[in-house]
């Protein structure tokens, strides 16, 4: 018998940076570009630590008195940057800024706001590794971990603004009624509630502080957006990628410090909706306390990435599994979770 000829194959090698696109998916292959170009990052992020960092409130850099420190917990004398530690009025004032920037934001053509805001996910394409390394650097992810974070969140963004385009706006043509002797003409339209407040966790500072922003916006929303006080840094960076993509002065807003003066502002201001991507620590489960008790609705991220509608109308927590969280707010940002419909199934 004839000896076979084996041909062992090699392994595939990962493709070039310039055709490469990191995911979760695709992390356990990169080229080896991908490495240097972190490397570099983290060298430039490493010269810039320590700087007095604002806030952004209405379009403005904020500089208040009272302070915080962020430090790396990889190593604790490493800097990271101070912050603003928020209050009270500043919550007040972020959110009237919110609420004045409506009518310009919710009014804009969904065409323009969706161009906007795939400007905002190019932004965060652009910045991949200089963010990815303050992720790393904040809370100690691996760059692997960290890059993956990151590029999620332009990935949310863009998938927001995709389906806005596949539901043309959320605006649908309905049937006529059948009267006779009458002609009619039928548009459902969904339209955006107003002011959102998103406050996001630590261990994903990026992809559930951005994917949250990313749907309430691109559905005419405007946000008041407070990152987890263990994650400013990486929700600054955020801050100026929606800044730089042009959305309008006001329609987003920053705060950074403690959470009691937004858990406050939120349940008080009845225009407001919450959106919560939480790890259910204490200051979440007070937050989503208030506004259950001031009548307002809360979305929200449960334990093993369950979502969950937290109805203040109906007075019913709507628990869903196996479900595409970006999916439900996205829906909800533009008005269609109502009552107890079963979209969320």
């Amino acid at each position: 018998m004839a000896a076979k000829k084996v041909v062992k194959k090699k392994a595939a090698k990962a493709k070039s940076n310039g055709s490469f696109k990191l995911t979760y998916a695709t992390m356990f292959n990169p080229p080896e570009s991908m490495h240097t170009a972190f490397d570099k990052a983290v060298v430039k992020v490493h010269a810039g630590l320590g700087k007095d960092i604002p806030m952004l409130i209405n379009g403005q850099d904020r500089f208040i008195e009272a302070k915080f420190d962020d430090r790396s917990p990889i190593n604790t004398d490493w800097l990271l940057g101070t912050f603003q530690k928020g209050g009270v009025a500043d919550g007040q004032d972020a959110l009237n800024a919110a609420r004045a920037a409506v009518p310009v934001w919710a009014n804009m053509k969904w065409k323009d706001r969706v161009r906007i805001m795939r400007k905002a996910a190019a932004q965060i394409e652009k910045r991949l590794y200089e963010i990815s390394a303050v992720v790393s650097l904040e809370i100690g992810k691996n760059r692997m971990e960290a890059l993956g974070d990151v590029q999620e969140t332009a990935d949310l963004i863009y998938y927001y603004c995709d389906e806005m385009e596949r539901n043309n706006g959320y605006i649908v043509p309905m049937r006529p009624d059948p009267l006779a002797g009458f002609t009619s003409s039928n548009v459902s339209i969904l339209k955006p509630y107003g002011v959102w407040v998103v406050i996001s966790p630590f261990n994903f500072p990026f992809a559930l502080a951005g994917g949250p922003t990313g749907a309430a916006l691109v559905a005419g929303n405007t946000v008041v957006f407070k990152p987890a006080s263990d994650t400013p840094y990486s929700g600054r960076l955020l801050a100026e990628c929606i800044r730089d993509a042009g959305v309008p002065d006001g329609a987003f807003n920053y705060v950074t410090g403690g959470g009691a003066g937004i858990a406050v502002q939120s349940a008080q201001d009845r225009l407001s909706v919450a959106t919560a991507a939480v790890d259910m620590a204490e200051e979440s489960l007070r937050i989503i306390q208030n506004r259950y008790d001031a009548g307002l609705t809360t979305v929200t991220e449960l334990l093993r990435n369950e979502a969950a509608l937290l109805d203040a109308r109906t007075r019913k927590l709507k628990a869903t599994y196996d479900v595409r969280i970006a999916r439900i707010q996205l829906e909800y940002a533009a008005g269609s979770l109502q009552g107890d419909s079963n979209v969320l199934k």
